[in-house]
């Protein structure tokens, strides 16, 4: 047996239950000599050595067998972190050895100030709900190949989330989704998207239950987008660029007329994804956001739920130009069209993108009223 040194995220109750599967004993104790930074560019702790005054606070974990150790590691070994062990101060002034999770080299360099209760508030969830997805992976995956999908790993959790939290009105006359059973789940593909075989039966109409039939889910992440109008000049502004789905699909014209639009990433909300778009694909600020709606676009298959919304901005002639995120070799051309253009284009089928097209004609329901916005 074994125990450790938390001095971060895991002092969190329900994340530590969640990583080792069980509710563990802990203590309170400090390592001096050492104080807590939060890691540039992240939202995790690092623990560095500091003055001889300085002393981390945490907790320590009793008890700890090799399967747990195992769990601790899968968990925290892909994230620059190494295990070593160090002399702590419990509570009650009694000296004993440690383990704990430190960076390994470089690459986790000290921010500013960490502070367990503002992470809990602002991350904790979106942390928890990361977390079962990712030790469902312990024993097949290497630590390094699961801290390389926690990216997508958080924005599923937030689609999640998001799903709990802001559910559509409920309907009369449903079947109970309790009643839902599944009896296994298949992945066959888990990278940016992921490919789900679930075999399940569900309640039907009828009162009885379905047989057990497969489906499977093509697993994405929740998304926005954005129609930006300017009501000023009576004008929209579309992104045109690339799609990979058109072009497998064999269409002799793959790049497609669409509204602004993104995944939801851990940790934001719908609104903050719309502004963060706005300026990465079209470098526009918006001074109002209109929610239009939330839907499945191809709910027979795919898990992807879109928030749309129409944005108020400025859209004069030097907003037209190239935009994207090198990064993720985004190729984006924002176009601005007329609005009389705009409904010309959902008419003659030059417009093809199913979200784009429902903006378009619930600007034109809701035009007058835009227009009518005082701007801040």
């Amino acid at each position: 047996m074994t125990r450790l040194f938390v001095f971060g995220t895991l002092r969190d109750p329900a994340l530590l239950e969640l990583v080792l599967d069980r509710v563990a004993e802990t203590r309170a104790a400090a390592l001096p000599g050492a104080a807590v930074f939060q890691a540039e560019g992240h939202d995790f702790p690092i623990c560095l050595p500091a003055g001889p005054e300085d002393r981390a606070e945490g907790l320590v974990i009793e008890g700890l067998s090799e399967g747990d150790l195992s769990r601790l590691d899968f968990y925290e070994l892909g994230f620059g972190y190494a295990r070593e062990t160090a002399e702590v101060v419990l509570e009650d002034g009694s000296r004993v050895m440690a383990a704990l999770y430190r960076p390994d080299g470089p690459s986790l360099a000290p921010g500013g100030a960490w502070d367990l209760a503002a992470w809990q508030d602002r991350y904790g969830p979106i942390t928890r709900e990361t977390a079962v997805e990712a030790m469902s992976y312990h024993g097949s995956l290497s630590p390094a190949e699961m801290a390389a999908l926690w990216p997508v790993m958080e924005a599923r959790a937030q689609s999640r989330i998001a799903a709990r939290e802001r559910p559509a009105p409920r309907r009369a006359g449903l079947p109970d989704p309790a009643q839902i059973r599944t009896e296994r789940m298949e992945i066959g593909y888990n990278g940016f998207f992921r490919l789900e075989e679930h075999h399940l039966s569900y309640p039907s109409f009828n009162g009885g239950q379905s047989p057990v039939v497969s489906r499977v889910a093509f697993v994405s992440v929740d998304a926005v987008t954005l129609l930006p109008y300017d009501p000023l000049r009576d004008r929209v502004l579309l992104v045109d660029q690339f799609r990979v789905g058109p072009h497998v699909r064999g269409d002799a014209q793959p790049w497609t007329l669409e509204a602004v639009a993104g995944r939801v990433d851990g940790g934001e909300t719908w609104e903050e994804a719309v502004h963060r778009e706005a300026r990465e694909e079209a470098g526009l600020t918006l001074w109002h956001l209109e929610h239009i709606g939330s839907y499945y676009p191809s709910p027979g298959a795919v898990t992807e739920y879109l928030a749309s919304y129409i944005g108020l901005t400025d859209l004069p002639d030097s907003a037209a130009g190239l935009f994207g995120v090198a990064a993720e070799a985004e190729d984006i051309r924002a176009l601005l069209v007329e609005f009389d253009d705009l409904m010309a284009m959902t008419r003659d089928g030059r417009i093809q993108n199913g979200p784009l097209m429902i903006s378009a004609l619930r600007l034109a329901a809701d035009r007058e009223m835009l227009r009518a916005v005082p701007r801040p």
